[in-house]
């Protein structure tokens, strides 16, 4: 389910966030916790922004009546 997978990689960025402000990520694993952040980040916008175009073509049908 789509939103499911949203709410999962919410989740693990919520994660990776709080290790790294509690320091509890070193350095070695800061690269790449990195750059799974960015990756989740891409999905949660894609996600969104389908979700935008999904709402705005209901919108537009209302508006069409």
């Amino acid at each position: 389910m789509v939103e499911n997978k949203y709410s999962k990689a919410i989740k693990k960025l919520e994660d990776i966030i709080e290790k790294i402000e509690n320091e509890e990520i070193d350095v070695d694993e800061l690269s790449d916790k990195v750059k799974e952040a960015v990756s989740l980040i891409k999905v949660c916008k894609d996600k969104i922004e389908k979700a935008e175009l999904e709402v705005k073509k209901v919108v537009d049908g209302l508006e069409d009546k």
